[in-house]
């Protein structure tokens, strides 16, 4: 029959090839301990190619899992090919799991070989005593094999060079799985999330659209979120399909280090979550590093504060935010000004950044309220955030949570949020982190927005905290900037015109630092475990506030 189009597999194999043949010299640079490792899409496929080999060598069956253990790094970015291209799934480990999460994951996995960073040894050590199913640790080194208590042990170069350098990827079926990504396990164990080969392949063509990530064969591109977290954002897919010049931090993921390896090579794109972009501002103020070749930077993960955009935009420096989360591959949704609002005013315009976006291609999103209605697009009915699409997750692997987690064939989010009549979606909270005091809602999120602006705090956490009379109250827990001094009454002054007075935090709490969790966001159930008994001053102003809604 004819007008029919070939039958051509999404595989991640067609990335890896194109990359090579179009853009073989394109560099990719990674900072180690003994300095800059450069090597290129050439060497990337070559390598890759053998490795696959030798894991085939090593008697791992189609379909096994390999776990990576392992900072951003080019070694990395090629386990990123070899093992999904080879018909075999990666499965990126979270360094910064409790030991007990990680060997949960590991054996509901059934990862057959680690490879492991030779820094992160001694970490891996400690939990790899109940590991089940794992055969062999695979050491990424420059060095000798360290003294470890892993066992069996090879270096990563010797086990390359036990690959076939003329070994040829096999045919895949698009739909097979290619990674694994355990989401961070804030209640309960930690949720497996399958990506296939389409799926992976679709995520990439959405990003590099002119209207999400915007990547180009032109670029430098510098995620600083970790290649263990949703696949570092899809970065190091999206960038070999294009062409991009991709560097790599290593373990050097520390503000400074950051800011210095971006100015050092040049790089247009950076990602990262906003505690990484916060820490950075005071290094890139300072004036001794020259990023005037930067045009973009993705930040996610958690919500975006104003202050901080404005702060880079005064630096001449411009943050786009994007939402998204491991089960969304994690792409969700962008937040670019669209050419029908470059009218607005500078301020207006910022309210627009500031919210989480619209949908990227290929996702749909809608918000149910608490009556199982479809909420209208009207920018103030609040419910859960639900999407779709052709790499939004359909199941969690081998979970009976699978079912919960959606609603006639959306995936719940658990996020609350409004979308506007332009189709942007407008994050108010995780459900877990609203305040609901006398039966109505504070936004956590929009508090630690507002707080943020102020001169004087570095960061600020908004939690629950129970209230005889209202049942919960909002208690702000604030990181003030080196060398600065307030008092708690002076921040409620400052959010008094810019909140509803019953919205006003009851008390302010400062404290040396905010507990992060494994991805970098806020960790606010330590924070609630912390001041689950704290008493509240007793607010006559606030009392009046509540009673007069």
């Amino acid at each position: 029959m004819q007008g029919l189009m070939m039958d051509f597999p999404l595989t991640l194999t067609f990335f890896l090839n194109r990359a090579a043949s179009l853009y073989p010299t394109r560099e990719i640079v990674t900072r180690t301990a003994s300095g800059t490792h450069r090597t290129n899409y050439s060497e990337l496929a070559a390598r890759a190619r053998r490795l696959a080999s030798a894991l085939e060598k090593a008697g791992l069956e189609p379909g096994a899992r390999v776990g990576s253990f392992a900072w951003n790094s080019y070694r990395h970015l090629e386990l990123y090919f070899a093992v999904p291209c080879s018909g075999r799934v990666l499965h990126t480990l979270n360094i910064r799991l409790f030991p007990d999460q990680v060997q949960y994951i590991v054996n509901h996995a059934e990862d057959q070989v680690i490879f492991v960073d030779d820094t992160l040894v001694p970490l891996l050590e400690k939990m790899a005593g109940a590991f089940k199913t794992v055969k062999q640790y695979v050491i990424m080194t420059d060095g000798p094999l360290p003294q470890t208590s892993l066992s069996p042990i090879v270096s990563y170069e010797e086990f390359l060079q036990t690959g076939d350098p003329d070994y040829q990827f096999p045919h895949l079926d698009e739909r097979e799985a290619a990674m694994s990504c355990y989401t961070s396990g804030t209640t309960g164990n930690p949720k497996g999330v399958m990506y296939t080969h389409r799926s992976l392949f679709l995520h990439s063509l959405g990003s590099a659209a002119p209207d999400c990530l915007d990547l180009r064969e032109r670029d430098t591109v510098l995620p600083v979120v970790p290649m263990f977290h949703a696949n570092s954002w899809g970065f190091p897919f999206t960038s070999t399909l294009v062409g991009a010049k991709q560097v790599f931090p290593g373990p050097y993921m520390q503000p400074q280090a950051v800011v210095e390896l971006m100015a050092q090579e040049k790089v247009t794109v950076a990602a990262g979550v906003p505690t990484i972009w916060i820490g950075a501002a005071q290094f890139i103020a300072s004036g001794q590093y020259d990023l005037s070749s930067l045009r973009d930077i993705v930040v996610g993960g958690s919500a975006v504060p104003a202050s901080l955009m404005e702060t880079y935009d005064r630096l001449g420096l411009h943050i786009t935010q994007a939402w998204g989360m491991t089960e969304t591959s994690p792409l969700g949704s962008v937040s670019r000004v669209r050419s029908d609002l470059e009218a607005l005013s500078p301020a207006e315009q910022m309210k627009v950044r500031a919210k989480a976006g619209v949908p990227a291609p290929c996702v749909e999103a809608r918000v149910v309220n608490e009556m199982g209605d479809v909420a209208p697009w009207d920018g103030q009915t609040m419910g859960e955030l639900q999407v779709r699409g052709p790499w939004i997750i359909s199941g969690y692997y081998n979970d009976d949570r699978s079912a919960q987690a959606f609603q006639d064939g959306w995936f719940r989010t658990g996020d609350v949020a409004t979308i506007d009549e332009q189709g942007y979606i407008q994050l108010v909270d995780r459900t877990k982190d609203l305040v609901k005091s006398g039966g109505e809602w504070i936004s956590t999120v929009e508090l630690e927005s507002a707080i943020m602006a102020h001169p004087k705090v570095l960061e600020a956490a908004v939690i629950a905290v129970p209230h005889e009379r209202w049942s919960e109250r909002p208690l702000a827990c604030v990181v003030l900037r080196q060398g600065e001094q307030a008092t708690p009454q002076e921040i409620i002054e400052f959010l008094k015109p810019k909140v509803a007075s019953w919205w006003l935090p009851d008390d302010v709490v400062f404290v040396p630092q905010i507990p992060k969790t494994s991805v970098g966001k806020f960790d606010k159930k330590v924070l609630r475990e912390e001041f689950k008994h704290y008493e509240l001053p007793e607010r006559v102003s606030l009392g009046a506030g509540l009673s007069s809604r």
